[in-house]
């Protein structure tokens, strides 16, 4: 297999309480208080490449750009997580940040681009991103070049929004 998570043990998706715990954020956002999670965490609507049903689940940001209207996120269960498998047969999608539905398009990054991602993530959020590197199976010493690596391992997606969604306008001069 020449897949990327054959090289780094990835936990498994949870069960029991915790799976529980990861789907509370969800009702938050059905009850209108998206806004309570700030801006750390959305709320990705997809569907089902198998069952074509509607999913939903909710992601940290990674990073957002509100000049270009893009949200990265990571999938920390690997390239075989289900929504990670639902975005790329169905790359068009909505999210909800904060209380708003937002029209985006999944654009999956490479992995040299995730490289860059996780050493400024590890260095806006060093604790997290330590935590989050042990947590799926990725050495890292604290240094940005073992970030880097790890990085590499992750699958990192940016979800893009439909044209005309609050970009900045650019003036030139």
């Amino acid at each position: 297999m020449t897949d990327k998570d054959t090289a780094h043990r990835r936990p498994g998706p949870p069960t029991g309480w915790r799976r529980l715990a990861l789907r509370l954020p969800i009702l938050l956002y059905r009850a209108g208080l998206g806004p309570l999670l700030g801006k750390r965490l959305l709320l990705l609507h997809h569907t089902g490449r198998v069952s074509d049903r509607d999913r939903m689940t909710v992601l940290e940001v990674v990073s957002y750009d509100p000049g270009e209207a893009s949200w990265t996120v990571a999938s920390g269960f690997g390239s075989r997580a289900d929504w990670y498998l639902n975005l790329r047969a169905q790359p068009k999608t909505l999210i909800r940040f904060g209380n708003r539905p937002i029209a985006v398009t999944a654009r999956f990054l490479p992995p040299e681009e995730g490289a860059g991602i996780m050493a400024d993530y590890a260095r806006r959020h060093p604790r997290t991103a330590r935590r989050l590197c042990a947590f799926m199976g990725l050495p890292v010493d604290g240094g940005e070049a073992s970030f880097r690596a790890a990085g590499q391992a992750v699958p990192f997606v940016r979800l893009e929004a439909a044209d005309g969604y609050g970009r900045a306008t650019r003036r030139h001069s």
